[in-house]
């Protein structure tokens, strides 16, 4: 069994910083691509970052390139995403999608529940 857990959202003033954690537990060989996604109020969800096996990080919301950064801990099984200097259009449910290897050999696809992050004064 695989689970995938979000955490370190909260409520943030605009201008402010958080960091992200998602962490894949079980039956985990090593991970794969993870990806972190948002859906902000009445929106679509939108992919935000994805990071590879290699480490190689990508972000693909525009308005957050200069802002936003995705980095992993493979020792951990975790994957971070980085915000500065967040606007309360950044305010959404945040959450990840994470491929494993699985100790038995086969390839595990899987979402978190999600973090809430609210930019609000």
């Amino acid at each position: 069994q695989v689970q995938v857990a979000e955490s370190g959202g909260g409520l943030v003033q605009p201008g402010g910083s958080l960091t992200l954690s998602c962490t894949a537990s079980g039956r985990i060989s090593s991970l794969r691509d993870v990806g972190w996604y948002r859906q902000p109020p009445g929106k679509q969800r939108e992919l935000v970052a994805l990071t590879t096996t290699s480490g190689t990080a990508t972000t693909n919301v525009d308005s957050a390139e200069d802002r936003f950064s995705a980095f992993r801990d493979n020792s951990k099984n975790t994957v971070y995403l980085r915000m500065n200097s967040l606007k309360p259009e950044d305010t959404a449910i945040y959450s990840c999608n994470a491929e494993v290897w699985l100790t038995t050999g086969g390839l595990w696809n899987g979402w978190g529940r999600g973090t809430q992050v609210t930019v609000s004064s």
